[in-house]
């Protein structure tokens, strides 16, 4: 379990299955559109459907940092439900949507109202009751409350109360609601999303309580180990058509020298359950997970802007449009940089390249105030760096006349016990036939979220600029196989 099935800024999994079909969401935060949605027959092997969240009239906005927090997806009756929190509209409760089809469309949202929090869930009992479970912020942290609920309107059904403070540990969050023969199953999620991060579950015979703690909590931990995975943690249960079941979680692989730098966010991580006593048990090394290709080119001459493109805060619409015969058209902003269109880094080295005319930049951003850029100016191409909010200009060369190929690149890091050992180095520079001229490049620990705080990772795409620009072609490519890199 070295391995994401779903790489790259893909936090808090939650899945459900219908008949021989499996179903997988993510958290988003501010990025639009929101929760992809995905679909795989084998639990390995994942393809993008589409978004939840897939239009200004579900969400119009989301603000860095904001947006949305840990979705559920469940399927009930015919249709597909996912809840989840804005937490922009965080006192409006939690958000539902439906769908009959995974791809969508998906409804308009409604709101649960009275149940203020995060982290929601969605299961129904024998009776065709809904019962919706929340991490609500008590007095001593947060806590595991409970009320059932109409999804259809968001109307609460009974009165919310406490269904189970966890363990002990810092923040219980991340519920899930499960039925297995006479039990229910309360997964939570605990000790906090970084080093400490932790599932434990608690068993009871009626949803009602009394809760028991499972004796070998945390079921699944890798706080104080060397495992190249850390963080593990917010995890989901699905029940195969075998009988067999599974569970997908979050996990971060942080790489050079101590405390260790996870750029790429909190990707989806897979492993087995086998049952014990009718408690669950973890089978970290059950699926073989084989690197992810995440390379490709685009040309921007298909029907509609590929899904894998999205933007902070804003919808891609209001700034990127696809030109006729071929390639994207950039409006010019007036805050240059105010558009990103961006794709999630995936992978541990990467290359990126995107050839334009006019003027924008190619953007490798972490959150508002971390980040790096190769700039195309009218006649100069400057490679700028903000870290915590400084602008830090790193190098400058003339513009060639006419397109022009910006590239940044993610390279390994020194490596070894090398003291400054950061996880990557980052180089800006352009393309000029088959070669690569860097312009500048720092330590990549400037853009992780060790150094920045948050819950994003890296997106990188391309940005607008003071006046329009059209983009020809975009590459991401894998230079080096996925895996730690040698001496990491």
């Amino acid at each position: 379990m070295s391995l994401p099935i779903v790489p790259g800024f893909h936090p808090d999994p939650s899945i459900c299955r219908v008949g021989d079909d499996f179903y997988l969401v993510n958290s988003t935060f501010e990025y639009l559109p929101g929760v992809p949605v995905r679909h795989s027959r084998d639990l390995v092997d994942w393809r993008l459907l589409g978004h939840a969240i897939e239009r200004p009239s579900q969400m119009q906005r989301a603000d860095t940092g904001g947006g949305i927090f840990a979705p559920t997806i469940r399927h009930h009756d015919g249709r597909f439900w996912m809840i989840t929190t804005d937490i922009d509209r965080v006192d409006d409760g939690h958000l539902i949507v439906w769908a009959e089809d995974a791809a969508g469309p998906w409804s308009e949202p409604v709101f649960a109202a009275g149940a203020v929090g995060i982290d929601p869930d969605l299961a129904w009992d024998d009776d065709g009751d809904c019962h919706l479970t929340w991490a609500r912020f008590g007095e001593a942290g947060t806590e595991i409350a409970h009320a059932r609920v109409d999804p259809a309107s968001g109307e609460l059904l009974s009165e919310p109360r406490l269904l189970w403070q966890g363990t002990g540990l810092a923040a219980t969050e991340g519920p899930h609601l499960y039925r297995r023969g006479d039990w229910w199953y309360l997964l939570v999620a605990e000790g906090g999303t970084e080093r400490g991060h932790a599932v434990s579950i608690a068993r009871s015979r009626s949803i009602e309580g009394v809760w028991e703690s499972c004796p070998a909590n945390p079921i699944l931990s890798h706080r104080s180990t060397v495992h190249p995975v850390q963080n593990t943690g917010h995890a989901d249960l699905v029940e195969l058509a075998s009988g067999e079941w599974a569970m997908v979680h979050l996990g971060v692989r942080p790489r050079g020298m101590t405390p260790g730098f996870h750029v790429n966010g909190r990707e989806t991580f897979l492993t087995g359950i086998d049952w014990v006593d009718d408690w669950p048990v973890v089978v970290e090394d059950r699926y073989v997970v084989p690197p992810v290709d995440t390379a490709f080119t685009d040309r921007f001459d298909a029907p509609a802007l590929d899904l894998r493109w999205v933007s902070p805060g804003r919808w891609p619409a209001g700034f990127a449009a696809l030109a006729p015969g071929g390639g994207l058209d950039l409006a010019a902003t007036d805050d240059a940089g105010a558009g990103l269109l961006a794709v999630r880094a995936s992978d541990e080295a990467w290359e990126f390249d995107a050839e334009l005319e006019g003027e924008a930049a190619v953007v490798v951003r972490l959150d508002d105030d971390h980040g790096v850029r190769i700039v195309a100016g009218s006649t100069s191409l400057v490679a700028v760096a903000l870290i915590g909010g400084i602008r830090i200009e790193l190098g400058e060369r003339a513009r060639p006349e006419g397109a022009v190929t910006l590239s940044v690149r993610a390279r390994p890091g020194a490596g070894g016990l090398h003291p400054r050992g950061g996880p990557d180095v980052l180089a800006l520079g352009v393309v000029e036939g088959e070669d690569f001229e860097e312009i500048a490049a720092i330590d990549g620990r400037y853009t992780a979220t060790e150094v920045a705080g948050g819950f994003t990772g890296r997106v990188v795409g391309i940005a607008t600029g003071a006046v329009p620009a059209h983009v020809a072609r975009v590459d991401y490519r894998v230079p080096l196989r996925r895996g730690h890199y040698p001496g990491v």
